[in-house]
Formats: structure tokens, sequence, C-alpha cells
């Protein structure tokens, strides 16, 4: 069969579908760089620089059950994350990262045509999702601070709407939704996915306010704060109900067995875990303050394990390649909603210090 013969069976709305653009690894730098791929700084990717749990380490090391299947049911690991959410166990569902939940919940709800509210700029899965499945995204812009306009949301809900996301803090921004705001969106009665990736670094929640609402979803993740993106565990907090259908069009084994070992070792060692959250959000501030001294970048508060600035003299897109020759990787968005701007991961002290040097020596 001709390539253009098989082309014309590709779905219509899959051709020229714009895919999600990942952070740069460092691994596919050797020898474009002036630092070996050892060396390089990563702060592009919202990881935790401490790594995860040493006792995650230890129990992989010494499995015996990498052999088998995990429990598809997910009965262990539902029961051990509803104890850390505060929830009860029939509303969790676990997945292969939270970018699973997110094709999960699109794959429930949306069939072509139907109409998805995303506010821009955020975390792009939402939009790669939607179009995925045939769904139109309605973009409803942040203002220049990055906040939301719950007026703005319920006048870009039409009867073709089935979902609106909203990330708290938000990605690349760092900030957060206003409570108020989250459940006045949620009265409007379209179902609401709330994405709190990054709620162990802002402190900040609305599962208490999870039994009021049924239409409300909030999602989770372990790769920031238990510094497990690699093994990919996110879970989503639902009714029962919902969570039921999820379980039922989920891929089966959608968790590894790794995965399971390293939520049962992370939970056990929570103490170990705050404190270097507690130690990500310092230096954060200490990074943030080191920015604001820098007047040709603008810094924006951030919630999250990240800080966004806007190059205000010179081009980000230049800034982004400049730094990365010198070995120190941050993202660079190529979109019209984030203009000359940059998103800095928070790393270790070290880490901070190294990229401060670097933007004064290039600023001068």
């Amino acid at each position: 069969m001709a390539y253009e013969e098989i082309e014309k069976l590709i779905r219509p709305t899959l051709i020229g579908f714009t895919g999600y653009t990942a952070s740069t690894s460092p691994d596919t730098l050797a020898g474009e760089v002036d630092v070996p791929p050892e060396d390089i700084i990563k702060m592009n990717a919202n990881e935790n620089p401490y790594g995860c749990s040493p006792k995650v380490l230890q129990a992989l090391a010494t499995s015996t059950n990498l052999s088998i299947y995990p429990d598809d049911s997910q009965q262990e690991l539902r029961q051990r994350l509803a104890g850390y959410a505060g929830v009860a166990p029939e509303c969790i569902v676990a997945s292969h990262g939270s970018n699973t939940l997110i094709d999960l919940i699109v794959r429930l709800f949306i069939e072509p045509g139907d109409e998805v509210i995303n506010c821009v700029p955020t975390f792009d899965i939402y939009r790669f999702c939607t179009e995925i499945y045939g769904g139109v995204v309605v973009n409803v812009e942040r203002d220049e601070n990055f906040n939301i306009s719950v007026d703005a949301v319920k006048a870009a809900i039409t009867d073709k709407t089935k979902l609106i996301f909203l990330a708290t803090p938000n990605n690349p921004s760092g900030n957060v939704i206003p409570r108020q705001d989250i459940i006045k969106i949620t009265e409007f009665g379209i179902p609401v996915v709330v994405d709190e990736a990054y709620y162990e670094f802002s402190g900040e929640t609305i599962v208490p306010y999870k039994s009021h609402y049924t239409n409300l979803m909030i999602l989770r993740s372990f790769s920031k704060w238990a510094g497990l993106a690699g093994l990919r565990l996110g879970y989503g907090i639902f009714t029962p109900r919902i969570a039921g259908y999820l379980m039922a069009i989920k891929i089966p084994h959608n968790v590894s067995v790794a995965a399971e070992i390293a939520v049962r070792e992370s939970l056990n060692d929570l103490d170990y875990l705050q404190k270097k959250i507690k130690d990500i959000v310092a230096e954060r501030r200490r990074l943030f303050g080191e920015l604001q001294k820098l007047l040709w970048l603008k810094p924006y508060p951030s919630r999250a394990n990240f800080i966004y600035i806007t190059v205000l003299r010179g081009s980000a897109s230049e800034l982004y390649h400049k730094l990365q020759q010198r070995g120190i990787l941050v993202r660079y968005f190529d979109n019209p909603l984030l203009q000359n701007g940059l998103r800095i991961s928070v790393g270790k002290p070290e880490h901070t210090d190294a990229l401060i040097k670097a933007l004064h020596e290039l600023g001068d």
C-alpha cells in the first residue's frame, strides 16, 4: 500500500495535529554545549532536584515482584492514596502519570465537536488531549498577571461545553486560582477538572469541597514533590461513580509494580520528603529575590516549584540558547501568549548560584 493511500485512512482531525513539546533532555545535547552531559544543570522540567526518598531506591533494589503484573483494581494503592489525600478509596483512580488521567477524562466526556474550556496560557496537555479526541478547545485568556476571569469563563460556556480545565498552581505562571473562584466556576454545573499537580508546594487544595460538588474532579501527581517523575504516578479524586467509569475504560495494568512500590515507600517517608519540599520552597524564595535584582527580567510570584520570568530587554529565545550553551537548561515556550518568557525550575542552592552568575554575565 502506498503511503498516500495509508494517509487517507488516518483520522482527518489528526492530519496536521500539533503534538506536545517536552523539555530538552541533557542526553541529547552531548557535544553541542560547552559542558559534558553530566555537568548540565536541569532547570526545565519541574523535577525534584533531590530525587525520591532513599527508601524508594532501597525497596526497588530488593523487590522480587517486578516479574508479575500489578493489581489492576489498584486496591492497596487506592487505600494508600486515599489515606494521604483524606478521601474514601472508592474516590481514587491512579494512573501512569496525571497526563494519562487527563486523557482518560477527555476520553470519557468528549465526543467530536464537544467543547472544552481552557484557561490559557496553561499546561498544553489539556489542548493536546482534547484535539486528539476531536473536541474543540475554547481558549479563555488569563490577564497580564495570569489570573482567571470567572465572568469570562461563564461567557465561554455553550450547550456544547463538556469540560473546564483549571490548573492551580498554573503551569507555567505558578499562580494559584482563589478557592472562591474555583467554587463559582464549579457552580456553573459543567464538569470541572482542577489540576493540583503542584499542590504540595502551594499548600492550597479544593479537596475539602469535593463532597459538595459531583462535577468536581481533582488531579495530583507524585512526579514533582516525591521525585517520581521517571516512574510516572498520578492520581485523581472523583465521585465514586465517575471513578468507576474511569476504572472501566483505563488500559489494564496502567500503574507499574515499581510505581506502586515507590508510592508505598514515599508515603512511609513523608518526613524526609516534606523536609525537601520546605527546602525547595525556601530556594524558590531566594531565586525569586535574586531574579528581582536583575532589572532586565520580570519574575512572577510563584506557589509551585518553578518561576516564570519575562525578558524585558533582549530575546527570551536567545537567552534560552545562551544558557543552554553554558549547560543550564530552562524552559522556553514558542507561544504568542508567553512572549519573551522563560520558566525556571527551582533547583538546589548551587543551581541557583550558577544560574544567577550566568544571568549577570549575559546581562552585562
